[in-house]
């Protein structure tokens, strides 16, 4: 079993900046990859990144390359989305997720705990 929870999500002008991060409890983080799934209102929920268990290897969503940058920390079970030039777009709830294995996936079936979410809003 494995318990995520969320935090760093806020308000933030066009071309700012957040880090959220996601706080993880279970012994078996290190043996699973994370990932970070956004929602806008009205819309799917969509992958953004993820990261491998090792963390030795991330995978971006083309709307995000470049801009989001994911890391994790393995000793205090934490996974990090460090957001730079936030646009209008980015706005939606983001939800930390643990995989079933090392690699995770780009789609929500590959993986198995969420976290509650936090809401980014960023303003034009």
């Amino acid at each position: 079993q494995v318990q995520l929870v969320e935090s760093g999500g806020g308000l933030v002008q066009a071309g700012g900046s957040l880090r959220l991060s996601c706080a993880a409890s279970g012994r078996s983080f290190s043996d699973r990859a994370m990932g970070w799934f956004r929602q806008a209102p009205g819309k799917e929920r969509e992958f953004v990144a993820r990261i491998t268990s090792s963390g030795g290897s991330t995978y971006y969503a083309d709307s995000v390359k470049g801009r989001f940058t994911l890391s994790r920390d393995n000793v205090k079970s934490t996974v990090t989305l460090q957001m730079n030039s936030l646009k209008p777009e980015d706005t939606a709830v983001y939800y930390c997720a643990a995989a079933k294995g090392l690699r995770g996936g780009d789609a929500r079936d590959d993986y198995v705990y969420w976290g509650q979410g936090t809401q980014v809003t960023v303003s034009s």
